[in-house]
């Protein structure tokens, strides 16, 4: 028998549902803190968990995934401070009520999105260096000359097809330890989320013509429309990195569901 936990919906207080754990597996990939995190945020994105729906406590995530209860409080903790948890005094964690229309505001791990499709995730590094003397570079994340910073350039795939193009400055300074080698197997997003804490972030979103570096690395024609998200994130007042994503236009879509505001 699945492992259940009753939990209250939102539409109807008195009533009670049946909240299935068997779903929840990690996936392997990092420190668990992440897998757990990726279980998560998986029925709150495919709106299997409605806003308002509390989701399996603590101590019966922590048996369920075998871990330690400051594991489960760490994923939970990120998803909360991403918005797409809430936690309630003397109810619990919620879904957070606009959890859904999260995923326009912010990157996710784009191997989550291509396996949430059914897809099989592939990424390829194609560039990675350390700069030397290039102002325009450190104008992008306002540093100065003495800080170390780090060029990254690589491509995400979805069955084989380019998805996404990723062109990325990080603040060595800001991210000790980060360096390319481990960027060989890992994209550096979730190198980042998992050794770099953050705690403001802001998106830019903006239609770009693709240039030759950007249309060779996604396979299209010189000059196709993209859909270019641009990140920044910072801890406390250091930049962290600053995260250009490129994606073919005719190959990719951002899609946000909510509700009017109360």
């Amino acid at each position: 028998m699945p492992a259940t936990v009753a939990t209250r919906a939102k539409t109807d207080p008195d009533s009670m549902v049946d909240m299935s754990l068997e779903p929840l597996r990690l996936d392997g990939d990092g420190p668990v803190w992440l897998q757990i995190r990726r279980a998560l945020a998986q029925p709150i994105l495919d709106g299997a968990w409605r806003p308002g729906t509390r989701i399996p406590a603590e101590l019966d995530l922590k048996a369920h995934f075998r871990t330690s209860r400051m594991t489960v409080n760490k994923a939970i903790a990120s998803l909360a401070s991403e918005g797409l948890l809430q936690r309630r005094r003397k109810v619990g964690t919620v879904v957070a009520e606009r959890a859904q229309e999260r995923p326009v505001f912010e990157i996710w791990n784009t191997a989550d999105l291509v396996a949430r499709s059914g897809a099989e995730y592939s990424y390829r590094l194609l560039e990675c260096e350390f700069v030397k003397d290039d102002p325009e570079k450190r104008n992008l994340l306002s540093v100065t000359r003495s800080t170390q910073l780090l060029w990254i350039r690589c491509v995400h795939l979805s069955d084989g097809l380019p998805l996404q193009m990723e062109e990325r400055l990080v603040n060595v300074d800001a991210a000790p330890g980060i360096t390319c080698h481990p960027l060989d197997s890992v994209a550096p997003g979730p190198w980042l989320l998992a050794h770099v804490p953050w705690t403001e972030a802001e998106h830019v979103i903006t239609a770009s013509e693709a240039t030759e570096a950007v249309a060779a690395a996604l396979d299209v024609p010189v000059g196709s429309a993209c859909l270019v998200v641009e990140r920044r994130t910072w801890n406390a007042e250091v930049p962290v990195t600053l995260a250009r994503l490129w994606h073919p236009g005719a190959r990719h879509r951002l899609v946000g569901r909510f509700e009017p505001a109360r």
